[in-house]
C-alpha cells in the first residue's frame, strides 16, 4: 500500500512539475522584446510563472482532493481525528520553499547585475546633484530657461562620468564592452509630470526620447521634485528616478518602432498622464532626426 501510495505521488509531482514548465515555456504574458535587456529578463520571467503555475496547481489539487476524501458523510456526527505531529510533513513544507526561495534570489541577483543593476555611481557627482537640487522651479520657466537649466545642471551632474565611459553588456554574459565604442549619452531630466531628454553631444533637448537601433545608450537619470519612476515595457526597463541621486542605465534597442515610456512611480495628481515615447530609429533615420532638430550655429 505504501509502495503504491509512494509511486502515485511520484508520478502526481511529475505531472504537476511538466505542467508547469510546459505553462512557463508556452504561455507568453509579455510585450514584444525590442531591447537586448529583454532576453535574461525574460528567461527569468519564464521561470516565476513556471514556479508560480506548479504552486497554484498543487495546491488547487490538494485542496480539491481534500474536500472531496475528507468531507463529513451523510450521518457522521463525530469530529474528526486529532492528527499532529507530522515531522516528515513539516520539514518537507518548510525545505521546498526554503530552497525555491533561495533559487530564486540568487537567480534574480544575477540578472539584475547582468542588467547593469549593480553598476556603481559617482559620488561627487550625486553630492553636486544634492546642492543643486530645488534650484530651479520648471513650473515658473519658459522652455528656453528650462533647457538651458537642464543642460547647465546635467554638465555639473555628469562631468566626472562621460560618453566614453565603458558601459555593462546587455547581452547577459556579464562582460563589459570596449570603451572604444562609446555609447550614445542621453541627459533625462524627470519632473512633474514630464520627461526632458537632452542630448549633449548635439545640444537636443526633446519630449521623446530618440535612440538608434542597435547602438548602446546611457540614460543619464535625475528627478527634479519627487520620486518617478521611468518605465519602458518593452525594453523590460523600470528604474525609479530619485531627487539628489543621478542613475545610469544602459540599453540597447533591437527593434524598430515608437514604445510607451510611463511613469510607474505616484508623483502626483497628474501622475496618469505623465507619458512619452521612444523611438527606435534606423541608423540612417536616427542620423536624419539628428541633422533636423540640431540647433543651428551662429557666427
Amino acid at each position: 500500500m505504501q509502495i503504491r501510495t509512494a509511486i502515485t505521488a511520484a508520478l502526481a509531482t511529475t505531472a504537476l512539475v511538466g505542467t508547469g514548465l510546459l505553462v512557463g515555456s508556452q504561455v507568453s504574458l509579455l510585450p514584444v522584446a525590442a531591447s537586448t535587456n529583454a532576453p535574461p529578463y525574460d528567461s527569468l520571467f519564464r521561470v516565476l510563472f513556471s514556479i508560480g503555475t506548479i504552486l497554484f496547481l498543487g495546491i488547487l489539487i490538494v485542496l480539491a482532493y481534500s474536500l472531496i476524501r475528507f468531507r463529513r458523510r451523510p450521518g457522521e456526527l463525530a469530529e474528526g481525528l486529532p492528527i499532529e505531529g507530522n515531522l516528515p510533513l513539516e520539514i518537507v513544507w518548510t525545505a521546498i520553499p526554503a530552497v525555491v526561495i533561495l533559487f530564486v534570489g540568487i537567480y534574480s541577483y544575477d540578472i539584475y547585475d547582468r542588467m547593469g543593476g549593480m553598476a556603481s555611481l559617482d559620488h561627487g557627482a550625486m553630492q553636486h546633484q544634492a546642492m543643486d537640487h530645488g534650484s530651479m522651479n520648471p513650473t515658473q520657466m519658459d522652455p528656453t530657461q528650462l533647457a538651458d537649466g537642464i543642460e547647465a545642471s546635467a554638465e555639473r551632474i555628469w562631468g566626472g562620468i562621460g560618453s566614453t565611459q565603458a558601459y555593462v553588456d546587455q547581452t547577459g554574459d556579464g562582460s563589459e564592452a570596449s570603451a572604444a565604442v562609446p555609447p550614445l549619452p542621453v541627459e533625462v531630466t524627470a519632473m512633474q509630470f514630464a520627461f526632458i531628454f537632452h542630448y549633449p553631444d548635439n545640444d537636443i533637448t526633446s519630449g521623446e526620447l530618440h535612440v538608434p537601433l542597435g547602438q548602446p545608450v546611457q540614460l543619464r537619470m535625475q528627478a527634479r521634485d519627487v520620486i518617478h519612476a521611468f518605465w519602458v515595457p518593452e525594453f523590460r526597463l523600470k528604474q525609479d528616478v530619485i531627487p539628489g541621486q543621478p542613475t545610469v542605465l544602459s540599453l540597447t534597442a533591437t527593434r524598430a518602432g515608437t514604445y510607451p515610456v510611463i511613469c510607474a512611480e505616484l508623483c502626483g495628481p497628474y501622475h496618469g498622464g505623465m507619458r512619452t515615447s521612444v523611438v527606435v530609429h534606423e541608423p540612417d533615420d536616427y542620423l536624419a532626426w539628428v541633422t533636423q532638430n540640431t540647433p543651428a550655429t551662429t557666427a
